[in-house]
């Protein structure tokens, strides 16, 4: 949409996606203080109910021909809002609905999922917009939040594994010092901010080296997103079986395949050697960011798993609406391949930096209860 408004520009590109992201700097954190407050049901039937209404506008807005540039920006906002808060609140759910025990094969399930649908979306997103324009895939997508909106109210609270609450009501920085005060999540944190902020940038890489490298349109560039889906999919679903593999070193080591990944797509000559490439980096990169988000999950005392969550997501998104203008911006002043190769380098010196300073000093503790942890950090404080 924002191509077609903009005669493909990589500037107003990264500008709508920075937007769409910028919320999560100021919710994301709130979001994870609802999810330890709250009914996590309740919040997320809420926020569906808003993405849903955003998608739905939009799709309005475009079938009817009166779609402006702001409207793609506010919505992409409202959106972003939705997003924010969702995202914390659902990522603490998993493990009230599936227990402590089987909370690592969720995560790398929900993944699966996740990308099961990326399999089949972009594609058909692309062939709807080749013959009927945007609009329909908008309202299409509208549309699938009022399935999750019904998934949710069916659920039986009867049959959830209730965590505990905290004992006061807590509070953002309760968060912050807990996972500070713990290595082995505040490293998987370096490495997530770096490969999500300059690596998992394919929504711009693809969409400019599909429509100005290769000369093509929607349709090739559905196929660009199914295409990374089958490495995310093969690397969601191995993820599930490779337990040992969750680990803050895998999580270094995985950073730098898929940094090396991202690099080799700026030496590709052609669409076909580029689709068959893309796998890898979305193979790569799932199966780091699954161990990452198992790492802080299950790692994590659950009275204040919701908060850990919230600062998880915002630093896994907070860069975006960072780097999202830059690069698109340096897309037009050096092109879509040397910014490929800076965005690659950059998380791939940021890899090799984290595993140098921090590959032997990631132990879990014996006790991660958020009193034995910050009593444990203020003790070596006051040492």
């Amino acid at each position: 949409m924002i191509l077609e408004l903009t005669n493909n520009n990589g500037t107003y590109l990264g500008l709508v996606t920075a937007v769409q992201f910028a919320p999560v700097l100021l919710f994301s954190l709130h979001g994870g203080v609802l999810a330890d407050r709250l009914d996590k049901r309740k919040v997320l039937i809420a926020t569906n109910i808003v993405g849903g209404a955003a998608s739905v506008g939009l799709g309005l807005l475009v079938t009817t021909h009166a779609v402006q540039l702001w409207h793609v920006f506010v919505l992409a906002a409202v959106l972003g809002v939705s997003t924010a808060i969702d995202a914390p609140v659902r990522q603490a759910f998993t493990s009230e609905l599936v227990g402590n025990d089987d909370l690592p094969n969720a995560v790398s399930l929900n993944s699966a999922n996740f990308n099961g649908g990326r399999l089949i979306g972009p594609a058909v997103s692309g062939l709807l917009i080749a013959a009927f324009g945007t609009g329909p895939s908008f309202l299409i997508n509208g549309a699938t939040y009022f399935f999750v909106i019904f998934a949710l109210l069916k659920l039986d609270k009867k049959d959830f594994f209730h965590q505990d609450r905290p004992k006061s009501l807590g509070n953002i920085r309760e968060g912050i010092a807990y996972a500070k005060a713990r290595p082995d999540i505040y490293v998987v944190m370096i490495m997530v901010f770096a490969l999500a902020t300059f690596g998992l940038n394919f929504q711009i890489f693809n969409a400019l080296m599909a429509t100005q490298e290769f000369g093509l349109g929607p349709v090739n560039f559905g196929l660009m997103g199914t295409f990374i889906a089958v490495g995310s999919l093969t690397g969601a679903i191995a993820s599930a079986r490779l337990e040992r593999f969750r680990t803050t070193r895998f999580v270094m080591l995985g950073g730098m395949a898929f940094s090396a990944s991202i690099m080799m797509l700026s030496i590709l000559p052609n669409y076909t050697t580029y689709i068959l490439w893309l796998p890898i980096c979305g193979l790569t990169a799932l199966t780091t960011l699954v161990s990452a988000n198992s790492i802080v999950q299950m790692s994590t005392d659950p009275a204040i798993r919701g908060r850990v969550m919230g600062l998880y997501l915002l630093i896994f998104m907070g860069g975006t609406p960072f780097g999202s203008p830059l690069i698109g911006v340096t897309t037009d002043l050096i092109g879509i391949r040397l910014t490929i190769v800076v965005c690659g380098g950059i998380s791939l010196a940021v890899s090799l930096f984290v595993w140098v300073k921090f590959r032997n000093k990631v132990q879990v503790p014996a006790d991660i209860s958020v009193e034995a942890v910050l009593k444990s950090r203020n003790r070596n404080h006051n040492n």
